[in-house]
């Protein structure tokens, strides 16, 4: 690797993801692959039983509950014909094939109707500026599913620089978190016989050279996190077995997770070990040539970034070093050897705001990218950094990088960050498909007219919607921003269906973006789409965040209750037509509306959700987001956790709205024993409940783009039925 860093930078991945499903990405660690253990069992809950993953009893319940599903929704020709849109976006041709340059090549994972689980493929730029690029096949993986009847699922390439002659290729089982990795020889196109390999686990490998790697794996007992990831860090040379790979780290049972990682950057080589403490804490040590590890003295919660002779650190708490103050939110930059000699001299290269946060970062050859947000709204910044001889403290060269304005979000990043200084870039918006250009930059920003290389038509029609920013406050007063996509011509008689959107956790942000699943499953239907940048997220950087941990969750859920209340009172819609959907933290959120504000919604889906805030943490990957609810062990925090876990706080004798919840029981990181129990516990009570649960796709919810729009159309479908008047009688006898 060429740089060290956490940076939030969101690659173009997502934006295009929003089109047509994201092929592939980042995501949170993840806990164990198992059956939930039945130490520490709640005696009064009757429903553990539905926590055994796999057990005979729970998955045929779940599979009479999805049928049931399927012949309430998934029979008329309308989910039919709505479904076959939503796939026919997935598969389309149109749909931007982001790329990933490795030498002379360009890379791209795919996926359409002929290539249901992908194909790793490359082309050449002369080839990607075409409008119809010629692809190289490097993995078909329905061939390699095919042949060794594996469902399997890409995760991820990890190439060798710089010849790329060796890739580690990361799969899954069926959308899984945890990984199968092989060797793969890219002159071959084969698997190397014999290579650097792990069984499916937890963690992965990472290059040192070619004959040596970084292995953080499930080594057997004890090797593991509470959380259920890597606590150990061991060097492994090529030719020798798995269990003489050599020692380096050995973290703490109730970390997070530990990795090595190697800086190829020439002339700056470094071994880093990663300690992740907690999701905000992490620490890191240089690794010696005597194998002796020093740590690099920062704040555990400031993120590290390392590059060629610089370090910077993103911080997330306020720092008072040096005889100075820095701000929470900060971005601080000094030269790597200085701060490892002890010196504290910075140059400040962003501070925060009230209303503008920094979104993220990323390098080029020469140059430092920054992304800011403003009231949620995109800038992005070249940072140039002073010559090697000049004093510490220089200030660093700014120029803004103007390629977006008003509502739209800009992505930006890098086409090679060690070789040049060209840049992908595109911008998008809630009715706007995205676009990918190539350009250069330099100290004055942008270099030169950027290329448009790619222009995705529109997958819906947007000619009668508009899209607007408001602000409303929430009880405390604190002013929450949300956008709206409406028609033109609302009536503003509150008789609109409106989907309301949120997630609200875990420092991420709330971007606008083109999504042709809700384009077609809901705008074009006449809905009103509106998300809400709600406390917990990180729209205003670390503070936004940290309002809405632990004991003060619910103030997400009263910055979500506020957006309701206010499309209420504009009379965009009224509460029978008003619907709201999030997935995983944002499940734990629409599982609090249901729960917290039944009265506010006509119809509420919940998906891959946290709901049993009392176990969570004993279920998968649970215990790794204690840093953010709080430990349910610990009697003073179960205090304020309890009052806000939806399992607990359901009432039978209460009125809530229809609910439909989803799942996947291969979703190894949200235990979708949260789902069953809560769907079950409220079906015993005889309110109106819909429950789907998929049998692969893991924390996405789908492993192809066929699970992907059957879902989608679930959902929608669900809601318009719910919402809009036009159907919708209870599809269990329950309801209000």
């Amino acid at each position: 690797m060429s740089e060290l860093s956490t940076p939030k930078l969101l690659s173009l991945c997502l934006m295009a993801g929003l089109v047509a499903g994201c092929n592939s990405g980042t995501a949170p660690p993840d806990g164990a692959q198992a059956a939930a253990s039945q130490e520490s069992v709640v005696s009064d809950d009757p429903y553990l039983w539905l926590e055994e993953v796999t057990g005979e009893k729970p998955v045929a319940w779940a599979k009479e509950q999805s049928d049931q599903a399927n012949a309430a929704l998934a029979q008329t020709p309308e989910f039919k014909r709505l479904e076959a849109s939503l796939r026919a976006a997935m598969d389309s041709d149109d749909k931007l094939p982001l790329v990933n340059k490795m030498g002379g090549h360009y890379y791209n994972f795919w996926k359409d109707a002929k290539n249901e689980r992908g194909v790793w493929r490359r082309t050449t730029l002369e080839e990607y500026r075409k409008p119809k690029p010629s692809w190289e096949v490097v993995i078909d993986l329905d061939a390699l599913g095919r042949e060794e009847n594996e469902n399997w699922v890409w995760r991820s390439p990890n190439c060798l620089r710089p010849d790329y002659a060796r890739c580690l290729i990361s799969l899954s089982r069926g959308g899984a978190d945890a990984n199968v990795v092989r060797e793969f020889d890219m002159a071959t196109k084969t698997w190397v016989k014999d290579g650097f390999s792990l069984p499916e686990a937890k963690g992965g490998l990472t290059w040192i050279d070619r004959d040596t790697v970084y292995v953080s794996t499930n080594f057997g007992p004890g090797s593991m996190t509470d959380s259920g990831y890597p606590r150990l860090v061991k060097e492994w040379k090529r030719g020798t077995p798995l269990e003489a790979a050599t020692l380096i780290y050995e973290g703490q049972p109730q970390d997070m997770s530990v990795s090595g990682i190697y800086d190829d950057m020439p002339g700056f080589e470094r071994h880093v070990i990663n300690r992740m403490v907690a999701f905000y804490s992490n620490e890191y040590y240089l690794r010696g040539a005597d194998n002796a590890l020093t740590k690099i003295e920062k704040p555990d919660s400031a993120e590290l970034g390392v590059r060629g002779p610089w370090l910077t650190l993103n911080l997330r708490d306020p720092w008072d070093v040096g005889g100075k103050s820095y701000a929470a939110g900060s971005l601080l930059a000094t030269r790597f050897d200085d701060f490892m000699a002890g010196k504290r001299e910075f140059t400040v290269l962003f501070e925060p705001t009230d209303t503008v946060s920094l979104n993220g970062t990323g390098w080029v050859r020469d140059h430092m990218l920054v992304q800011v947000l403003d009231d949620v709204k995109n800038r992005a910044y070249v940072l140039t950094p002073p010559a090697a001889d000049t004093a510490p403290g220089t200030p660093w060269k700014r120029a803004e990088f103007k390629a977006t304005s008003g509502l739209s979000t800009l992505d930006i990043y890098p086409v090679d960050n060690r070789d040049s200084n060209q840049v992908w870039f595109g911008t998008n918006d809630y009715l706007t498909p995205p676009n990918l250009s190539l350009a250069e930059v330099d100290e004055n920003g942008l270099r030169g007219k950027p290329e448009l290389l790619k222009s995705v038509p529109a997958m819906f029609d947007a000619s009668r919607h508009v899209i607007e920013q408001h602000f409303v406050a929430s009880k405390d007063g604190a002013r929450i921003p949300y956008f709206l996509v409406r028609q033109k011509d609302l009536a503003f008689d509150g008789s609109a269906p409106t989907l309301l959107y949120g997630y609200g956790g875990f420092e991420i942000s709330m971007r606008p973006g083109y999504g042709s699943n809700v384009g077609i499953g809901w705008l074009e239907r006449g809905g009103v789409y509106v998300v809400a940048n709600i406390r917990g997220g990180g729209e205003y950087g670390p503070r936004w965040h940290q309002a809405a941990l632990k004991q003060h969750r619910n103030r997400a859920y009263e910055d979500f209750a506020a957006v309701a209340q206010d499309l209420i009172a504009r009379k965009v819609t009224s509460a029978k037509h008003l619907g709201i959907q999030g997935g995983s933290n944002g499940g734990l959120l629409t599982g609090n509306m249901l729960t917290q504000y039944p009265e506010l919604f006509g119809a509420v889906v919940i998906q891959v959700p946290l709901l049993d805030m009392q176990r969570y943490n004993k279920l998968l990957a649970g215990a790794s987001w204690m840093a953010e609810y709080g430990d349910p062990d610990k009697p003073e925090e179960w205090a304020f956790i309890k009052t806000f876990s939806p399992y607990h706080l359901f009432d039978p004798a209460k009125d809530y709205p229809p609910v439909l919840i989803t799942t996947s029981t291969r979703d190894d990181r949200v235990h979708p024993g949260h789902a069953r129990k809560m769907a079950a516990k409220m079906l015993e009570a005889g309110k109106d409940v819909t429950y789907y649960e998929n049998v692969e796709g893991g924390h996405g919810g789908s492993a192809n783009n066929a699970q992907a729009a059957h879902m989608a159309a679930l959902a929608y479908t669900f809601l318009w039925q719910k919402l809009s008047g036009e159907g919708g009688a209870s599809t269990t006898g329950g309801g209000r």
